[in-house]
């Protein structure tokens, strides 16, 4: 195969990062320490580790090269160049933003990484300005849910409002359209995924396959139509599951978060090629408490739950920053683009 033709098949893979944005008290394992009602008196971080986040993601740059169509962050139509990634010298940002409506400029286009923010309603309610801030850098914004329950522990009319209102919540927030949702620790199951649907969503991102975690629901996806890694579950509604790796059936947990920072560097670079070249495409998760080890620290929790929560804190970032300069040959792109481009609404 000749250089030309190798080059331009690696362009051609999309690369999702997406952040489930929640601070360090909302997590899951220490739920049965800090209750709901002692979250507003929690020291939040999530504001420096979002800019952290945005930081990184301003620091590569897109480097044009042939003509193509994509979208903007939140579906808008822009016609842009294949990207290509580099590193860009002395990138910085101002730290007060106003929300336009996206740009369809060149410059404004090629600058970036683009990256799915799942925000929780919490956080939005009382971060506004930085929910705002993520759009305006250029950015997709979607739902996690207002109060990070476990969607199977919700009551079913319940969760029809939840999902309705922290749609409603973001939009009002950022003047713009949600498009994705995301359930709190991927406990999504059929029934919910239809709740998802009938809120009003276009498309849900919970979908884990590793089976050997038990907060995380299935779904069944035998027998739907796949466009490149989404499935459509029901007319204009898909499926954008995570991107783990299936080797002969046995499937590995490849697609972030904590196995991100449990499984060596290399060997972990070394299960996305190879999902990239399964499916030309990969969707990575992320949250922003996992590249902070300045965090306050829950001594009382399990040790279980310590090493699944403050392992390789203080590495994250830079295995982060390396892992987006291993795969720069791929189109980083939101979950919404990545939709649109596969010819979905």
């Amino acid at each position: 195969m000749n250089t030309k033709k190798t080059a331009s098949l690696r362009q051609s893979k999309s690369f999702l990062i997406t952040i489930d944005v929640e601070d360090w008290f909302h997590v899951e394992n220490f739920k049965s320490l800090i209750p709901f009602e002692t979250w507003s008196y929690q020291e939040s971080r999530i504001e420096h580790n979002i800019r952290r986040l945005l930081d990184l993601f301003d620091s590569v740059s897109l480097n044009p090269s042939v003509n193509e169509l994509h979208t903007s962050p939140h579906g808008q139509l822009d016609k842009i160049r294949e990207p290509t990634l580099s590193r860009a010298a002395d990138n910085k940002t101002k730290s007060t933003f106003k929300l336009d409506k996206p740009s369809t400029s060149f410059e404004r286009q090629t600058k970036k990484v683009r990256a799915t923010f799942f925000v929780l309603c919490w956080i939005a309610e009382r971060f506004p300005h930085i929910v705002r801030e993520i759009a305006a850098r250029g950015h997709e914004i979607a739902s996690h849910g207002c109060y990070h329950e476990l969607l199977r522990k919700i009551p079913l009319h319940s969760l029809h409002a939840e999902l309705s209102d922290s749609r409603k919540r973001l939009e009002d927030t950022i003047g713009l359209p949600i498009a994705g949702f995301r359930a709190p620790s991927f406990s999504i199951n059929d029934e919910t995924l239809k709740a998802v649907a009938e809120s009003g969503y276009r498309y849900d991102a919970s979908y884990n396959s590793f089976s050997l975690n038990s907060r995380y629901g299935k779904i069944s996806l035998n027998g739907q139509k796949k466009f490149g890694i989404a499935y459509r579950i029901f007319d204009n509604f898909y499926e954008l599951p995570i991107s783990n790796l299936n080797l002969s059936g046995t499937i590995l947990p490849l697609g972030g978060g904590a196995y991100f920072r449990l499984i060596p560097p290399r060997l972990f670079r070394l299960g996305v090629k190879r999902v990239l070249a399964m499916n030309n495409a990969y969707q990575f998760y992320i949250h922003p408490w996992e590249i902070d080890p300045e965090q306050p620290r829950m001594t009382e929790a399990s040790w279980n739950h310590k090493i699944r929560h403050y392992t390789m804190l203080s590495k994250t970032y830079d295995r982060l920053d390396r892992l987006i300069t291993a795969f720069n040959y791929c189109h980083f792109t939101t979950c919404r683009q990545y939709l649109d481009k596969q010819g979905r609404p």
